[in-house]
């Protein structure tokens, strides 16, 4: 059985980086979500949980045991260093848990691998072990938008993890593929897709 091509998929918050994972995981790509594994890790009862409250202290955990993400995106804004140290508790968890499914799909026969990272750029790690990387851009006035209405963040905190993220320049020339994903209906959006899928073995 061929290794399956190993797809990096990226894009800032609010591209629609997810809905592309989900359109390719339409067409038989098999989808490991980084985001979505970091969130368990650092759910209630998560295997991040310990290690947090340790290095942060047990106000940065919920009464329901999961991390206070709120309290956590203040002090990381504020902290330098905040950021760093927790990613040094979560990012070991997310890599182990990720290689898991990624080896669990490749014994199911899947062609293509799609690894959704929204850090992807941001790291060498990432960058090294995938074989083709494809990013969903967009403007960052159209990042606002979407984020505003769907988490009715305020402006002012989705521009903190927009430059928080790498750059749209850095992304874009990361990138093997890209698609620009402004003003692009869901079907628009799966027929582009569509038209560069062969590339991935799907």
């Amino acid at each position: 059985m061929p290794a399956p091509l190993r797809l990096g998929l990226t894009g800032g918050i609010g591209s629609g980086k997810s809905t592309v994972a989900g359109l390719l995981a339409g067409l038989g790509a098999g989808v490991v979500d980084a985001d979505a594994i970091s969130r368990a890790v650092s759910a209630a009862g998560g295997l991040a949980i310990p290690a947090i409250a340790d290095a942060f202290g047990a106000d940065f955990i919920t009464g329901e045991g999961a991390l206070d993400r709120d309290r956590m995106r203040r002090l990381i804004h504020s902290d330098a260093g905040a950021r760093g140290r927790l990613e040094a508790i979560i990012h070991p968890l997310v890599g182990q848990e990720t290689q898991r499914q990624a080896a669990l799909l490749a014994q199911q026969g899947k062609a293509c691998i799609v690894f959704d990272v929204p850090l992807l750029v941001e790291s060498a790690h990432w960058r090294q072990s995938v074989d083709h990387v494809l990013v969903v851009d967009c403007t960052p006035e159209v990042q606002i938008s979407r984020v505003m209405a769907r988490s009715h963040l305020a402006r002012s905190e989705i521009e903190k993890i927009i430059a928080s993220q790498a750059s749209r320049e850095r992304r874009l020339r990361a990138a093997d593929s890209v698609i620009f994903n402004v003003g692009l209906s869901l079907e628009e959006l799966a027929s582009e897709l569509r038209l560069i899928a062969g590339r991935f073995g799907l």
